[in-house]
């Protein structure tokens, strides 16, 4: 049968309903064949997508699989559910991923940048226009929208909490360990940083590794489960995914190129760090040190970037509380990738005053938002690009999926403990506060309002009424 990546399947034509395709077999090595799909017709796809696919990365995958398989025929179910458990199973956006994915299939790595930067493009030019913009408002005005973006923020981040808990800590085990990080984190945890997260994540992927969490998951889980879409093949119209192999004739150069990426991805992830203490501090090396690792160590949806990230910019002094969760509230009003955040919180950043002469002109504070955008999606390509010669390999381990059955429980705990501090405790300081945040929680779960409303809601109900 044809293999997705080789001849035909490159091409604009569609997928032939009857063909097999195991996924992406060359896609690691960034080849495509001499038929292969236009960067640009690529790129032009996901601008659109870009530009209308609002309500996060299970809506987003949802709208690719409209786009790519219903529509342009572009991939079997099959294969798009294939991409998508690879995606899930990677630290990283995911939605963001399986685009990347997407664009590798049809066009090596110059579709995969297309894809990237088409879907990314719209929310992320709108983010760092509003990261330069933020501090023209006035002092009432900006504290009144302030409020009520903290309120939505507290809906919404509850909601994601919610979803998570629901679809990654099905049963009494994870649960308890997701209680356990929440607890940690809370406690001592939250003074040891960034170190203390990770040690979090590494002692729950050790407890899922020697309890084999997940292996005996009960059934009500797949029901109830609207986040794990390796669980819920409903939600891509691809009930008949077995988990089979996905690549089971990879050859050497393609092994070799994800042995590259990954090399890479290993080397940024510890010499960056080492770099930014060599030099004392470096201002530029900081950033790309601090939204690396961001990038780097979010599972579970980009909502637990929230946790990562408030750590890395906040902390340090680049970004204001206030400021971190304005942008955050815009976030959840923009379509596309939450990622984009991260342009809003480079623009937004301040500046060392021995820098400040180089950074006058707004246009460099818009490079900068650029820089910290590029190095927060960074390891989401060298981990995609990486793994995807491994992946036939990597599914059949047991022990490994364990092992990541616990970091999901862990990423619960992490966001739980975020969601108290540096969430509830900063946005509800009255009990008029606890009523709109909860009303918009209502709104957003039992309504359905899309969280562009809710935002849009939050905002002139802080300017009016806080």
């Amino acid at each position: 049968m044809t293999i997705l990546l080789n001849g035909p399947l490159l091409s604009d034509k569609p997928v032939s309903s009857n063909a097999t395709q195991p996924v992406l077999e060359q896609a690691g090595s960034g080849s495509a064949g001499p038929d292969k799909t236009s960067p640009w017709l690529i790129f032009f796809v996901f601008l659109r997508l870009g530009l209308t696919s609002f309500g996060g990365p299970v809506a987003h995958i949802g709208y690719f699989r409209d786009e790519f398989v219903a529509r342009r025929k572009w991939f079997s179910d099959q294969a798009y559910t294939q991409l998508v458990a690879l995606c899930q199973f990677l630290p990283g956006p995911s939605s963001s991923q399986v685009g990347m994915g997407i664009g590798l299939a049809r066009a090596g790595y110059a579709g995969c940048l297309a894809a990237w930067l088409g879907f990314t493009l719209p929310s992320a030019a709108v983010m760092i226009f509003i990261g330069l913009g933020h501090s023209l408002l006035s002092e009432g005005l900006a504290y009144g929208l302030l409020s009520g973006i903290k309120l939505v923020v507290v809906a919404v981040v509850a909601h994601a909490l919610w979803g998570m808990t629901r679809a990654l800590c099905p049963d009494n085990a994870r649960a308890t360990l997701a209680a356990l990080v929440a607890a940690f984190m809370l406690g001592i945890g939250g003074g040891l940083g960034v170190w203390g997260q990770l040690l979090a994540v590494i002692a729950a992927s050790l407890a899922g590794w020697v309890f084999k969490l997940g292996l005996t998951a009960p059934s009500h889980a797949n029901a109830h489960s609207d986040l794990d879409v390796r669980r819920t093949g409903s939600n891509l119209a691809c009930p008949d995914y077995d988990g089979g192999p996905l690549d089971s004739h990879s050859a050497q150069s393609r092994r070799d190129a994800g042995l590259f990426w990954l090399s890479l991805f290993t080397l940024l992830l510890f010499g960056l760090p080492f770099l930014n203490g060599w030099m004392e501090g470096g201002f530029l090396v900081g950033l790309a040190d601090a939204y690396f690792r961001a990038g780097a160590m979010v599972f579970g949806g980009g909502h637990v970037v929230l946790p990562l990230l408030h750590l890395q910019v906040v902390e340090p002094g680049w970004v204001s509380n206030e400021t971190f969760l304005l942008g955050y509230g815009a976030a959840q009003a923009m379509p596309g990738p939450l990622f984009t955040f991260a342009g809003f919180l480079g623009a937004a950043t301040s500046v060392p005053p021995a820098l400040l002469d180089a950074f006058t002109s707004p246009w460099t504070m818009v490079l900068l938002g650029l820089f910290t955008l590029f190095f927060i999606f960074l390891p989401s390509f060298l981990l995609l690009a990486g793994a995807l010669p491994f992946w036939q390999a990597l599914q059949q381990q047991i022990s490994l999926r364990s092992a990541f059955h616990g970091v999901n429980a862990a990423v619960v705990g992490l966001l739980f403990a975020a969601f108290y501090d540096p969430i509830l405790v900063n946005a509800v300081t009255w009990s008029l506060d606890l009523a709109i945040a909860v009303l918009f929680f209502v709104f957003l779960v039992y309504w359905r309002w899309p969280v562009w409303l809710i935002v849009i809601a939050g905002g002139l109900v802080g300017i009016f009424y806080l």
